[in-house]
């Protein structure tokens, strides 16, 4: 699969890293090849500070019905950013008119994801993705598996406990094994508040 790194920073040099590694044709496109790697892929990883996304937008689009994880967080000037009620995957998703979006890779830091990364069975750590489109989710959950992950469903794109920032009642930040991840979508879904976050050995 080729895949595009628009954003080849912490987060995204990372990933694409291991999706190399994974047998995987990588772009990674830096301020002046975000079009290009753009162009490349058939599944498009956006990776910039959330200040950059409307300037990189400009210069990729029309993504068209691609694929794209997205993995920012609306930090910007003065902190988190109003984003009127919505999600960030659904914010991100409306300026990006018919890319099949999926959130993903954004809960964790880069290192720890790079510490974490291959691991097998039980300990592997959990990647929460959400998103809109079935098919998409389950393409991005493969690739999350294939470099090492435990990938797990929270749900639509409108899912707003894997936002940033930290704050009681959210995944953003926490680690998880599939198990306790399972846990906290069987809360989300019925209603109730997630479990309290597991702590590992």
């Amino acid at each position: 699969m080729r895949i595009g790194i628009i954003g080849a920073g912490r987060i995204g040099g990372n990933a694409g890293r291991l999706f190399q590694e994974a047998g995987h044709e990588v772009f990674l496109g830096s301020h002046d090849t975000v079009a290009d790697a753009a162009a490349f892929a058939d599944v498009v990883m956006l990776s910039v500070p959330w200040t950059a996304v409307d300037e990189v937008l400009e210069r990729t689009r029309p993504l068209g019905d691609k694929v794209v994880i997205d993995t920012t967080n609306p930090y910007g000037p003065g902190g988190v950013q109003d984003l009127g009620g919505r999600s960030a995957g659904r914010f991100n998703a409306d300026r990006m008119p018919g890319a099949r979006v999926v959130r993903a890779f954004n809960t964790l830091t880069s290192g720890f994801q790079a510490d974490a990364a291959g691991r097998s069975g039980a300990d592997r750590v959990v990647l929460f993705l959400s998103g809109d489109d079935a098919d998409a989710k389950a393409l991005v959950g493969g690739l999350i598996e294939e470099i090492g992950f435990a990938p797990c469903d929270l749900g639509g794109l409108d899912e707003t406990v894997a936002d940033a920032p930290r704050r009681p009642g959210a995944v953003y930040g926490e680690e998880y094994r599939a198990p306790d991840a399972a846990a906290v979508v069987e809360a989300l879904r019925a209603g109730r508040p997630i479990p309290p976050t597991p702590r590992y050995d």
